[in-house]
């Protein structure tokens, strides 16, 4: 039982197995009517051809008490958005589906981009930024969850987990980050977070002194997970990152407007596995490499905000810490796979921290070289000061693109 300590600076919400899903969801579907909740699926269509779609989706038919899914649809071309139209049609629920790169949502992008607003890297940041804004325009939904859409064990619970904490009426919560144990096919998984961001975090903590940010992160049982829900007064205000830094982007920015008695993480599966990026040790650019080097990069650009001051040879201590603290964390994995019966190559292990270390110092290489980088990309408060029709004009392309292909 000693799991269901309360030990850190977040409330974390326990999963004991042995609630009824129907439970929950009777409980969530009386709530809804005063506090409606809309589920966000950023994809790529090729996606909807994997070996995860199909399922995620006879399971979110399931589910009573969503009052809409949006779908952002990235990757996609005319054909291909009307094979999603037929993809989706079998959602019971209100649905709608973003067609990113339609050419009607590609005139508001250009509208924005006239006011230097856009979002200037393609991804799922920007996917997700798109989605969140439709829903403001849309003005029903009180809370807002989402999920990747390659989990290939997904199960209905995970929604029912990831809005109980948000939509419960006697909650304080403002904000809730999904969490799970990363194991599958008799082996450990989640390699960015177990090698890149528990043993950055601590060495950053070493090299910069105690931070209050840093301890923060390091609350989240797994800080990288695509899976959080939120009210929609957190998504009007909030900036997000582009890049793949997009989930520790979200924490920072929850961290910088909210207590920690507005945050909680929950537990919301008993088993999980998705896509794997290949490590891409060729190619800086793809996998994670790239992965690694903007969540880097994310860290270091919060922590300058905070007042710390980076140089080239804080950097070369921050590499040596780091690379220390990461041999010894893959001792205590190579432990916690024995005695589970699993395997860890630890020779792939040393030589992942090895990529990562490199990904660390190119990291800082950009971050000084460019500190004016802006990576986040505007809230949608100032979009709407910005541009004051812009919430119709995504309803306006959106339906047009319903009715019209």
């Amino acid at each position: 039982m000693s799991d269901f300590f309360q030990n850190g600076r977040i409330g974390t919400l326990h999963n004991l197995g042995d609630r009824p899903i129907e439970e929950l969801e009777a409980e969530l579907l009386e709530w809804s009517k005063q506090k409606p909740m809309c589920l966000v699926l950023p994809c790529l269509y090729s996606e909807l051809e994997g070996p995860a779609m199909e399922n995620i989706v006879d399971e979110l038919s399931k589910v009573p008490f969503l009052d809409e899914i949006i779908i952002g649809l990235d990757r996609a071309d005319e054909e291909q958005y009307k094979k999603a139209k037929k993809f989706f049609a079998r959602l019971p629920q209100k649905h709608s589906i973003l067609w990113n790169d339609g050419p009607r949502l590609k005139a508001v992008d250009k509208v924005l981009d006239e006011v230097g607003l856009a979002p200037q890297q393609l991804g799922k940041g920007r996917n997700v930024w798109y989605c969140l804004g439709y829903a403001l325009a849309k003005g029903r939904a009180r809370a807002v969850a989402l999920h990747d859409c390659d989990i290939v064990t997904y199960k209905r619970d995970i929604v029912a987990k990831l809005f109980y904490p948000i939509a419960h009426p006697t909650f304080n919560y403002m904000f809730c980050k999904g969490y799970y144990y990363r194991a599958a096919g008799g082996k450990l998984n989640g390699r960015v977070s177990r090698l890149l961001v528990s043993p950055l975090v601590r060495a950053l903590q070493k090299v910069c002194g105690h931070n209050d940010y840093l301890d923060f992160i390091d609350s989240f049982r797994y800080a990288l997970a695509g899976e959080f829900s939120m009210s929609m007064d957190v998504v009007s205000s909030i900036r997000i990152p582009s890049d793949w830094g997009l989930e520790i982007g979200v924490l920072s920015e929850v961290n910088r407007r909210y207590s920690d008695e507005r945050v909680c993480q929950v537990d919301i599966a008993d088993a999980y596995d998705h896509k794997h990026q290949d490590l891409s040790a060729d190619d800086l650019d793809a996998g994670l490499s790239k992965m690694s080097t903007d969540i880097s990069k994310s860290f270091f650009r919060k922590l300058a905000i905070k007042g710390e001051v980076f140089t080239p040879e804080v950097f070369r201590t921050l590499k040596a810490s780091y690379y220390r603290l990461a041999l010894d964390l893959i001792d205590r994995y190579h432990n916690d796979a024995v005695i589970n019966g699993m395997t860890l190559d630890r020779n792939k292990e040393e030589e992942t921290v090895e990529q990562f270390t490199q990904c660390i110092m190119r990291a800082g290489e950009q971050f000084l070289n460019d500190p004016t980088e802006k990576p986040f990309m505007a809230n949608w408060s100032r979009v709407l000061s910005a541009v004051p029709d812009v919430y119709q004009r995504l309803l306006s392309a959106v339906e047009a693109d319903e009715d019209d292909i």
